[in-house]
């Protein structure tokens, strides 16, 4: 019997068996079902594992060579198959500095040069020393980009904005006008840096802002001076140069970084500037100690593998389609968003690495907001609806104001109490008996309460940490991206190409012509062209 065969049995014997019986028959169920890494406690005891689930999972990613596919990504072999290139992301906060090689070289001496130059200028900028074209300090600063080179820096600054100390820091990524006006709006070009976030300095929402930014700066820069007012992350520097920028102030990395795995090197430059290169080092520092704990715990002490294993036995077993990430941390507002591109454009594939399509559902949908404002939106669904949502709570034991300790201890109380409540439900004699306190009788009673009723008996993982630091930070996402290889490994999937964001780009270069009102053969289907007649009424 395969490894699927027997979590598929195991569910059809145990799949409906009560959480709180769970815990009832196992008082240290709490203790056996939960993992650490440093100050990040992961409780996953609220799910419908056992022991014999959990060694099946655990024999599931052996029989998928997770152990041997980690090793190869991380020793920078090309796991990357489709496009021939290594995944290194963690190249990039291997602050040991201990030799990676990629095809025979070793990578970490330009890993850390690059480190260091993003480190110089971050504080030559931060110091004041490296000033605007007419001698002032940058007060602002401007970051263009899209996909990974603008949600990763922007869920960073957010995160970690209690350790901002340097220049405001602002993001655009929408081609949508609006969203360039809106951000440039009251800022002062004369004392803007803009950081145009490109790898080929080819990405059409990326440099259409980028060149309405310099026109802006423009309006209050020379054209002789324009350069001191730009920097570009991106390898493409012939284009770099004929956009005006020098090549000091060019920050590279190479193909085997992903987009949305970047943050870690040159895409994070704005977070290095916002909270300086010591709190940035930080950051880098705990992803490195998850980097640490995903390579040597074994695998049932592992946060990584078992999120991940978790994550399958809700998604192709239980049958699952969704998970919610739901941060009780007003300053992770942006990490389910994050998330999102993260695991939906690695995992979401329908094609196995050999070219065949998938025999089972890959990766779920996943979306979330912060606690407690959810509570008050769909939390209605997660609860009492039809669907069961596997939730994903964090939360900090204490917050960055301690003047309002008060209001912490009543959003952990919150956090705590839901994930509480989506376990234990209320049945219906319960709810009776809520409805009779109340004064109700007969069959308004029983009508009533049907609609107090909760199921219960939904799963949910809860992760705890000290405090939202740069540190814990840098470990929260580096669990999530190690996660999403665990999974991916056991679907038998490329979590790092995406060529499903190709399709789309195409077919928007050959409307462009059409939506401008160019004349062209290209042919398209009746709809499109009905709604294209539609734009001149």
């Amino acid at each position: 019997m395969s490894a699927w065969e027997k979590l598929r049995e195991l569910h059809g014997e145990r799949g409906k068996r009560s959480m709180t019986g769970l815990f009832d028959r196992d008082p240290n169920r709490f203790e056996t079902y939960s993992a650490r890494c440093g100050d990040l406690l992961m409780d996953y005891s609220k799910t419908r594992l056992d022991a014999e689930i959990f060694d099946s999972l655990i024999t599931l990613a052996k029989s998928r060579n997770l152990e041997d596919r980690r090793d190869a990504m991380f020793s920078g072999a090309l796991i990357n198959e489709t496009e021939r290139r290594a995944v290194l992301h963690t190249a990039l906060r291997n602050l040991s500095g201990d030799p990676v090689f990629v095809e025979g070289q070793d990578v970490m001496p330009g890993v850390l040069a690059t480190l260091y130059q993003l480190k110089d200028f971050a504080t030559g900028l931060r110091s004041g020393e490296i000033k605007t074209a007419s001698g002032q300090v940058f007060t602002d600063v401007v970051n263009i980009g899209i996909g990974g080179s603008d949600l990763g820096p922007v869920m960073a600054n957010v995160a970690l904005s209690p350790y901002a100390d340097g220049p405001r820091c602002h993001f655009i990524s929408n081609i949508d006008g609006a969203d360039i006006t809106e951000t440039l709006q009251g800022l002062n070009p004369a004392t803007t840096l803009v950081i145009v976030a490109s790898n080929t300095f080819t990405t059409t929402e990326t440099m259409t802002n980028a060149s309405t930014a310099k026109d802006w700066l423009l309006g209050s820069v020379s054209a002789a001076d324009i350069g001191q007012h730009l920097v570009a992350l991106s390898t493409a520097e012939d284009k770099t140069a004929a956009f005006g920028i020098a090549p000091d102030r060019v920050f590279g990395f190479e193909d085997w970084v992903g987009g949305r795995y970047s943050v870690w090197g040159p895409i994070g430059l704005s977070l290095m500037l916002a909270i300086g290169p010591d709190h940035f080092t930080e950051f880098l520092r705990g992803a490195e100690e998850m980097d640490t704990h995903f390579r040597n715990a074994p695998l049932a002490q592992n946060l990584p593998v078992i999120l991940g294993l978790v994550g399958v036995w809700h998604a192709n077993i239980c049958g699952y389609n969704t998970r919610a990430v739901l941060p009780y941390d007003q300053r992770l507002a942006r990490l389910p968003a994050y998330l999102q591109q993260l695991d939906m454009e690695s995992n979401g594939k329908g094609v196995a690495m050999d070219g065949t399509g998938l025999k089972y559902r890959s990766g779920p949908i996943v979306w979330g907001e912060p606690g407690t404002n959810g509570q008050h939106a769909f939390y209605q669904l997660i609860h009492q609806g039809t669907r069961i949502v596997p939730c994903e709570f964090m939360v900090a034991r204490r917050g960055h104001e301690p003047d309002l300790a008060h209001q912490h201890n009543i959003l952990i109380a919150n956090c705590l109490a839901q994930s509480e409540a989506l376990m234990r439900g209320r049945d219906k004699k319960r709810a009776c008996k809520l409805m009779r306190d109340q004064g109700f009788e007969g069959a308004e009673l029983d009508r009533q309460a049907a609609h107090r009723v909760f199921p219960g008996n939904r799963p949910s993982v809860t992760m705890m940490y000290d405090q939202l630091t740069p540190r814990t930070l840098g470990k929260i996402i580096a669990l999530y991206e190690h996660r999403v290889f665990v999974e991916g490994v056991i679907w038998g999937i490329n979590s790092f190409d995406q060529w499903g964001v190709e399709l789309g780009k195409r077919l928007a270069n050959r409307l462009l012509p059409l939506v401008n009102g160019e004349q062209t053969d290209d042919p398209h289907d009746g709809s499109t062209l009905g709604l294209l007649a539609s734009l001149s009424e």
